[in-house]
């Protein structure tokens, strides 16, 4: 099955909970992981940040809001428990714990911010965490800034462009400096760019570059020929850049003798926002979690 959202995880967790043992999120996280039938894959499953599995978040998650309605309590660090009310609610049998069956409680309105009368619409279900609610408009926002700065790379000139590719490359830490890149590269007129750059800043080795601006499909003969020219100048290494995509076949290709790397438009535009090139930084947000260590000498 696909991984729940964390309001579906309350009443399992709470169940789990009902033996008033004291346990471990990670505890917890594996056996509800088993009691969803979670494959490995989607116990593995990240978050956008890459910084948490997208599961263990959930669970962590539940426990809060479960914690916050006096279902459960936090015994020691890092252990959950039971608490009577809890022990009572599952008296109840309920058929589900979300967020409309905990807004009986007055200690969760305070914590939710809301009131027993607030609109029906406030009942609506959340599948996402907060965590998942801001990665995902920070992913919203990302696609939207790497769409809109493509397609103003599309109507550059062939100069600026040439000039873009080569601060992004120096940017990502290829080509030592702009000066010895724009010596290297930018040695053609055909509205691209073709030569070779340093791999690393003592030259110990070098790749050969070709980026075109395209507005179609990119396919396997201009792939071919570029995998030629690379055998012509007895190199090893090649990047071949783009504005638009690269069809199937041409991502299928693996020649034999050279390592290519293909780098389409949105890919170019996403290695632009990653090293701050074409855009400007309007908002930081920095996401803080308690510090329990602090509180270990208390």
């Amino acid at each position: 099955m696909s991984i729940p959202d964390f309001q579906t995880i309350m009443l399992p967790l709470l169940e789990l909970a009902g033996d008033s043992k004291e346990y471990k999120l990670s505890e917890a996280i594996e056996q509800l992981a088993t009691h969803f039938h979670l494959t490995e894959t989607e116990r593995r499953e990240l978050l956008p940040s890459g910084k948490q599995a997208r599961f263990a978040n959930r669970v962590g998650w539940s426990c809060t809001h479960l914690k916050k309605a006096g279902l459960l309590t936090y015994p020691a660090r890092g252990k959950f428990q039971i608490t009577q009310r809890g022990l009572d609610t599952l008296a109840q049998k309920p058929p589900r714990i979300d967020i409309k069956y905990l807004k009986q409680f007055p200690e969760y309105l305070d914590f939710i911010g809301a009131t027993a009368s607030a609109p029906e619409t406030s009942d609506l279900p959340l599948e996402q965490t907060p965590d998942e609610v801001m990665a995902s408009a920070y992913e919203e926002l990302r696609q939207n800034l790497a769409q809109e700065l493509l397609e103003r790379i599309k109507t550059a000139s062939p100069a600026f462009f040439e000039r873009l590719v080569i601060e992004l490359l120096v940017k990502m830490g290829y080509g030592g400096s702009l000066v010895d890149a724009g010596m290297a590269i930018g040695k053609t007129g055909d509205e691209g760019i073709d030569g070779i750059i340093k791999e690393d800043r003592l030259g110990l080795d070098v790749i050969y570059i070709q980026a075109k601006r395209w507005s179609g499909t990119v396919g396997r003969p201009e792939i071919h020929k570029f995998v030629g020219a690379l055998d012509g100048k007895h190199a090893r290494k090649g990047i071949f850049i783009t504005t638009a995509k690269f069809s199937k076949e041409a991502k299928s290709y693996l020649p034999a003798n050279a390592k290519v790397v293909l780098i389409d438009g949105e890919q170019l535009a996403n290695y632009a926002i990653d090293v701050n090139l074409g855009v400007l930084v309007v908002s930081e947000y920095q996401i803080k979690r308690l510090n329990l260590d602090y509180f270990d000498g208390e």
